[in-house]
């Protein structure tokens, strides 16, 4: 085959090319997912009265608790402390339930983070 008579042959074969890309482009499924994604972990489950916006508890405060430490309820820093607490923020974040109670007491302010209705940490 001579060069001229190859160049119709090789502009055929290279249009066909595109145009059999272009619809594999457009008609095309979506590949698979090469690796599916897990689902997000459930939140972890708490029990237990918790605290509301309003500083109350939603129940009688279980008397578990004997000291204000981490891993204890809501409610039972409420009970321990012996007064509802100066403002209370209540919210959803990645790991579940999250509640910020404050505490103004003489001399400096107490904050304590709950997650999940346990306590997480105190700032003073």
């Amino acid at each position: 085959m001579s060069r001229t008579a190859a160049r119709p042959f090789l502009l055929a074969l290279l249009v066909s090319g595109l145009v059999a890309c272009q619809s594999t482009e457009r008609g095309a499924p979506p590949p698979p997912p090469s690796a599916a994604r897990p689902a997000p972990p459930a939140a972890p489950a708490f029990s237990g009265p918790v605290l509301g916006p309003d500083g109350q508890c939603s129940g009688p405060a279980p008397a578990q608790a004997a000291a204000i430490e981490p891993g204890i309820g809501e409610c039972d820093l409420v009970r321990l402390k012996g007064k509802p607490p100066t403002d209370v923020l209540v919210g959803e974040g990645r790991a579940g339930r999250e509640v910020q109670v404050l505490y103004n007491e003489p001399g400096a302010k107490e904050l304590y983070f709950f997650v999940n209705n346990r306590l997480d940490r105190i700032v003073r």
